[in-house]
């Protein structure tokens, strides 16, 4: 099945009808919210709550620029943070390739990757380039792999046929001047490759295309226990602290694919693990690391630690985690 998605920016403004594009059959929307490590789109806010209120997919994107990746990771995560963003549901963020000025991009592409996993506790993320770009600038087997999906724009009237073939390439631009009911002017058109649909580009959603683990057994060892994953956690990462595999973990709890767990899913794990199962909390609205170490007399590097939390500073409302 074929899904149909647009994306935005500041140039569709704020007077779009959501209703009317959700019954245009579109099901995704992406949203540019950050550019380069300073500007955040004025307009994305109404956009972003507009298309999820009337139950389209919706991401944020960012409009990248040569100078400090560093910088415009922060920048994006930060705004992702704010706006729910990384949530279960929300389409996974993307990397809008394009700008002139980077020489050689996919050392940026690369550093890139890395520093917005290692910030926002997610792997999954959408490289956008047009299709000159991914045919003679762009070395994707250097930088992708299974959390990683290409987006190629290539304007020629074929939705879903692109003059480019990597085993990645999930998504086709194949026009900037579509037409949508609910948007005044033109906007970008895009559409799933054969073989990938949009539930394999929502974070938490159903495995990219791909192999999977066979068969499991879902019925868990006597001794073993309840743990509900916060912010930041990873399925290796759990399986250290409670004494155990990967593997285990995926085959008691029926884990299709071990890069994919969501927060608040509930596991099953060794009854004889490790320390981190302390009491959860449901992060407050004015809440801050700094703060809550106080209250439970414990340090900011022990909740981090504890919680995988990247970045001290960058928590979000609504978020759970464990306390030491």
């Amino acid at each position: 099945m074929t899904d149909y998605l647009v994306d935005i920016s500041s140039w569709q403004g704020t007077s779009i009808d959501w209703t009317a594009v959700r019954d245009h059959n579109i099901t995704g929307c992406s949203v540019k919210v950050t550019e380069a490590d300073d500007y955040t789109n004025p307009a994305a806010d109404s956009q972003i709550n507009g298309a999820r209120g009337v139950g389209i997919r919706t991401g944020g994107y960012h409009f990248a620029q040569p100078g400090n990746i560093s910088a415009q990771v922060d920048h994006f995560v930060a705004n992702l943070l704010a706006r729910g963003l990384l949530d279960s549901g929300s389409l996974w963020p993307m990397l809008d390739m394009e700008a002139d000025g980077f020489g050689d991009p996919n050392g940026f592409i690369s550093e890139f990757i890395r520093l917005y996993r290692e910030r926002s506790g997610r792997r999954q993320i959408l490289v956008y380039a047009n299709q000159n770009w991914f045919t003679t600038r762009l070395r994707p087997d250097e930088w992708t792999d299974g959390d990683v999906i290409l987006w190629c724009a290539q304007y020629n009237g074929d939705p879903g046929t692109v003059d480019y073939v990597h085993p990645r390439l999930g998504m086709h631009q194949h026009t900037s001047k579509g037409n949508v009911n609910g948007f005044a002017g033109h906007v970008d058109r895009n559409v799933t490759m054969p073989g990938w649909s949009l539930a394999s580009m929502v974070l938490d959603g159903a495995p990219a295309p791909g192999p999977g683990p066979g068969p499991s057994d879902p019925t868990p060892p006597a001794d073993w226990s309840s743990y509900t994953v916060v912010w930041g956690d990873t399925l290796s990462g759990i399986a250290v602290r409670f004494g155990t595999t990967v593997a285990a973990l995926a085959s008691v709890n029926g884990i299709p694919n071990p890069d994919l767990i969501g927060v608040g899913q509930v596991l099953r794990v060794p009854g004889s693990g490790g320390d981190g199962s302390g009491e959860a909390y449901q992060i407050q609205p004015g809440d801050t690391l700094s703060a809550l170490a106080i209250r439970w007399g414990t340090t900011v590097a022990a909740i981090a630690s504890l919680n995988g939390i990247p970045n001290p500073n960058l928590i979000r409302a609504g978020a759970w985690i464990n306390r030491p």
